[in-house]
């Protein structure tokens, strides 16, 4: 595996974010990757649907994907679209 990489996600996750952010998580797939959550102001479940579909692909590729500093927003609207955030190894 090359060294990590980071991603920040940006304040919106919604319909329009799902496809540039399921683009960026591919280009960046085979590589360690701590993604910050810390600047989500609202998420849809577009992007919920890839950030888990990342997940697991991370986990077949035996790759680190980490989650930190999610905002409180982050991690309400995943248990508001019914995701346990500790399937998505969130970090503080």
């Amino acid at each position: 595996m090359s060294a990590e990489e980071s991603l920040s996600l940006p304040e919106t996750l919604d319909l329009v974010a799902a496809k540039p952010l399921a683009e960026t998580l591919l280009s960046m797939r085979g590589s360690d990757l701590r993604i910050d959550a810390s600047q989500v102001t609202r998420m849809g479940g577009q992007c919920v649907q890839v950030l888990l579909s990342a997940v697991k692909t991370w986990r077949d590729d035996h790759a680190i994907l980490k989650f930190v500093s999610p905002s409180a927003e982050f991690i309400g609207g995943l248990k508001l679209l019914g995701v346990d955030p500790t399937t998505l190894a969130i970090q503080d």
